[in-house]
C-alpha cells in the first residue's frame, strides 16, 4: 500500500456517492461506504478500467519512463516549459494542494515535487504506473488513476490545478476545463495548454494516424519505432546539410513529407541519440492519439471564462495555446 494514501494531503472520494474512501481488509482496493469498490493495482488507485481510449499513451510512457524527464537528460526543457506556464516562477507551488491532470510519466511531476507542492497527479492511461516509478520517492505525492470528467475528489480542493498537453486529446475540451475548474478552491489558479489551428498535421500523418487507429496499440508502437528509425538517417543527413544553397528549402519540403517528429531545430541540445529517441515516442503520441482537437486562444478564454475564470491569460506559446486563469472569489451560479 502506497505511503501517499496515509497522508493528510488529498483524501480520494467516491465519485457516485461524494464519499470518503478507505482501504478494504484485503488491502487490494478502495471502498466507500454505500457499497462502491475500486482496485488497487500496484499500490495505484484505478477508477477507470486500464482499456480505454488513452491506452496507447499508456503504452508509450511505461515504454519511454524518463526519456522526458529532466533529471534524466539533465537538461532544463520541462523545466523551462513548466515555468513559463506559471507565470515565471516555480516558487508559485511551494506548499500548495497541486492537482496535475494527465501526469503522463512525470516529466512535470517531478519538478512540482522537487518546487514543494503537495501532488495529486492524475491519469487515464497506465502512464500513473510510469508516473510512480519516477516520482513515489517524493514526501507529499499520491497518483491515480482516474477520468478528469469523473475525478475521485470532492470539488474545490486544489490552489493550483495544471494540465499540460493533455485537454486537445480528451472527448469534449469545454467539458474537461469545466471539470478542472471545479476542482479549483475559490481564488485558485488553473494552468493549461492546447493545441491551436496550424497544427503540423501533414499529410503523412493524417493517412498513418487513420490506418494506426484501427490497429492493435502494441503494433503501433513497434511499427512507429521502425518507422522512425527507417527515416531518422534522412532526418539527420538534412540537418547537417543545412547550411549548403537549397538546402533549407529541401530540408523544409521534407519535414513537410515525412511522418516523423523533429526536434533538429527545437532541441538540438538533446544530441543525436535523444533526438532520435524523442522523435520515436512524439510520432507514436502524433500517430495514435484517438482525439486531436484545435482550439484558438479566443476560444480557450471564452470557454474559460463561461466557467466563472476570471484573470485569463491565453496566448499563444509552446505547443499552441498556454493559459492561465483563477477562480472567482464567489461561487458561480449555475
Amino acid at each position: 500500500m502506497m505511503d501517499s494514501m496515509n497522508r493528510e494531503d488529498i483524501q480520494l472520494c467516491c465519485n457516485s456517492h461524494g464519499l470518503y474512501l478507505y482501504c478494504g481488509k484485503d488491502r487490494t482496493s478502495l471502498r466507500c461506504n454505500d457499497g462502491c469498490s475500486f482496485p488497487l493495482v500496484n499500490d495505484i488507485p484505478r477508477f477507470v478500467p486500464s482499456d480505454n481510449y488513452a491506452s496507447a499513451f499508456g503504452l508509450q510512457w511505461n515504454e519511454y519512463r524518463t526519456t522526458q524527464l529532466d533529471s534524466h537528460t539533465g537538461l532544463t526543457i520541462s523545466r523551462d516549459r513548466l515555468t513559463r506556464l506559471l507565470g515565471g516562477s516555480l516558487e508559485v507551488v511551494s506548499g500548495k494542494m497541486v492537482l496535475e491532470a494527465g501526469c503522463g510519466a512525470g516529466r512535470f511531476s517531478e519538478i512540482l515535487l522537487e518546487a514543494g507542492a503537495h501532488l495529486q497527479a492524475v491519469d487515464l492511461s497506465t502512464a500513473v504506473e510510469a508516473n510512480y516509478a519516477n516520482c513515489c520517492h517524493f514526501p507529499h505525492y499520491s497518483v491515480c488513476q482516474a477520468s478528469i470528467l469523473e475525478l475521485p475528489f470532492a470539488p474545490e480542493q486544489f490552489d493550483i490545478v495544471i494540465c499540460i498537453g493533455v485537454i486537445q486529446h480528451t472527448p469534449n475540451p469545454e467539458e474537461t476545463m469545466a471539470a478542472l475548474c471545479r476542482q479549483l478552491k475559490q481564488g485558485g489558479m488553473l494552468v493549461i495548454d492546447h493545441y491551436t489551428y496550424g497544427y503540423a498535421s501533414t499529410l503523412s500523418r493524417r493517412m498513418l494516424r487513420a490506418l494506426l487507429l484501427k490497429t492493435p496499440k502494441t503494433f503501433s508502437l513497434d511499427f512507429c519505432k521502425t518507422l522512425t528509425n527507417l527515416l531518422w538517417p534522412l532526418h539527420k543527413l538534412f540537418w547537417k546539410m543545412r547550411t549548403l544553397p537549397l538546402f533549407p528549402r529541401i530540408r523544409s519540403y521534407f519535414i513537410r513529407l515525412s511522418p516523423i517528429v523533429d526536434y533538429h531545430d527545437a532541441y538540438p541540445q538533446l544530441g543525436p541519440e535523444r533526438l532520435r529517441i524523442w522523435a520515436t515516442l512524439d510520432t507514436h503520441d502524433t500517430l495514435t492519439d484517438y482525439y486531436k482537437h484545435l482550439r484558438s486562444a479566443d476560444e480557450i478564454e471564452r470557454a474559460l471564462s463561461a466557467q466563472g475564470m476570471i484573470q485569463i491569460e491565453a496566448v499563444y506559446a509552446g505547443n499552441g495555446v498556454e493559459a492561465r486563469a483563477y477562480r472567482t472569489a464567489s461561487p458561480v451560479a449555475t
